[in-house]
């Protein structure tokens, strides 16, 4: 891939990346988000309130990703969710469902033995921009 047209994603509206990594990189209109946390932009603490409160968090942190990318939650193709706990499945699938309403994207679900930081869900995409 040229360099030429790789574009490193930043935004101040989603938390810093926490290792030697990009918010997301956009290449043509295919957008590739790296996996969002629960973490509170600005403060870099993980947002209280358990698995509910992080996956809002989560989808609002991929959201101000993709939409500085010049994407959306409505042109995501494919996400994958991490989640410590399947247990967990019921509660993030119901709020994942609030974002993507019509045509949902596809998506895998893993269960993972940790994510950074403690936390609980971690969600990544990738999208078409225009």
């Amino acid at each position: 891939m040229s360099q030429s047209n790789r574009y490193v994603i930043h935004t101040h509206d989603a938390p810093a990346a926490v290792g030697p990594y990009s918010q997301a990189i956009r290449s043509g209109d295919l957008v590739l988000t790296a996996g969002q946390i629960g973490l509170v932009p600005g403060s870099g603490a993980l947002v209280e309130g358990g698995v509910e409160a992080e996956t809002h968090q989560v989808l609002a942190n991929l959201q101000a990703v993709l939409e500085a990318a010049g994407s959306s939650p409505a042109k995501v193709l494919k996400t994958t969710i991490f989640l410590t706990d399947m247990a967990d499945f019921a509660a993030v699938n119901a709020i994942y469902g609030e974002v993507f309403t019509v045509d949902p994207p596809a998506r895998s679900t893993v269960a993972v033995a940790a994510l950074p930081l403690g936390a609980r869900v971690e969600i990544e995409a990738v999208a078409t921009a225009s």
